[in-house]
């Protein structure tokens, strides 16, 4: 039986274990720990990806990623009423152990009722919150499933992402000239400035109901006395159309060619990479129908709704596996204002159940 105060105290536990990306040890070897109680082996692939493997066929994957972003440390989870948050210093971590609680306290309810669930295999990744990194590095040929449902969403477990965009990230390092600021500055070169031209003349935020555009960090200079000689720009750009993402980057493209027209002494390069691709759930999906059972058997109504994020369902797609997304009761994610409201956190645990039961 789904147990509210069992999901308090596990988000609350997970919640207070540090993984930052790249720093999801402590948080994997826990999952280990906690899947073996209710008698699922797993282990951690090469990656550092925690991987439960099924010997059936009929099979379906729940899965959910580790880490969570900055800053993430020393999290203190706060419940009040029907809300955790954290004590305003941190980000809460809802994003995404609400995903991992949902999953672990579905099969822990079905341990204890000794019932006859679905083939399972569970998957936790790693660093998905800077690249998808732990899901591309998945070795899917080792998996069973063709099937899978990831907790990753914002709102309750009845929200589905019915698209998601293909993201575009880029890397500009610009070198200039140094030299002494207060002595001699017109024989250096500012990357900075240059940097500066370049952002003013590139699109920043919304760009339409598909599209976005981002510059995200600028970094570069010495010291406070010296024309800075490189700065580099980390950006990038999204959209739900393939040809708005064509549009965007020989836009970025014609952008770079003007700044080095206008700084032929300066050396600019360009990084420019595809993070992920886009997807659109068909409506005709048979995981999709099977999550729109569960969720109606639960008394909740499907809302489909297109995201502009990415998840690991985007690489799980690439690789053969239809994927659904669903909500995990966390909402505003990657701030200070997280908040998990625990009967949503509670629906998408019985959700979990629901599916492994309804063979």
């Amino acid at each position: 039986m789904i147990n509210r105060e069992r999901i308090i105290n596990t988000f609350c536990e997970l919640a207070k274990i540090d993984s930052i990306s790249g720093e999801e040890s402590n948080i994997s070897k826990e999952l280990i720990k906690r899947l073996s109680s209710i008698g699922i082996n797993s282990e951690l692939d090469s990656y550092g990806n925690v991987v439960s493997k099924s010997k059936e066929e009929n099979t379906i994957i729940l899965s959910a990623h580790m880490d969570t972003v900055q800053p993430g440390k020393n999290i203190k989870p706060v419940v009040a009423s029907d809300i955790i948050s954290s004590d305003g210093s941190t980000i809460l971590g809802g994003d995404c152990k609400a995903g991992i609680t949902a999953i672990l306290e579905g099969l822990t309810s079905i341990r204890e009722d000794k019932s006859d669930p679905i083939g399972v295999e569970i998957i936790f990744t790693k660093e998905e919150e800077v690249g998808l990194y732990g899901a591309q590095n998945l070795n899917f040929k080792e998996l069973k499933s063709k099937e899978a449902i990831i907790f990753d969403g914002e709102g309750p477990v009845s929200r589905i992402t019915s698209a998601s965009p293909t993201a575009i990230e880029f890397d500009i390092e610009i070198t200039g000239k140094a030299a002494h600021a207060g002595v001699e500055p017109e024989k250096g070169i500012s990357a900075i400035r240059i940097a500066a031209d370049l952002v003013t003349r590139l699109p920043q935020g919304r760009l339409d109901s598909e599209s976005t555009f981002n510059i995200g960090r600028i970094y570069g200079g010495s010291v406070r006395n010296t024309v800075p000689e490189t700065t580099i720009l980390n950006g990038e750009f999204r959209s739900l159309n393939m040809e708005t993402i064509d549009s965007i980057n020989i836009i970025l493209e014609e952008k770079l060619k003007e700044i080095q027209t206008l700084y032929p002494n300066a050396l600019i390069k360009e990084n420019i990479k595809e993070n992920f691709e886009s997807y659109q759930i068909n409506n005709n999906e048979s995981i999709l129908l099977k999550v729109q059972n569960a969720l109606s058997e639960l008394g909740l109504e499907p809302e489909l709704k297109p995201s502009g994020g990415g998840t690991d369902g985007n690489v799980f797609r690439k690789n053969g596996i239809t994927s659904i997304v669903v909500g995990m009761a966390t909402h505003n994610m990657h701030t200070l204002r997280e908040y998990v409201t625990i009967s949503d956190l509670v629906d998408a645990a019985h959700f979990c159940e629901t599916i492994l039961k309804n063979k």
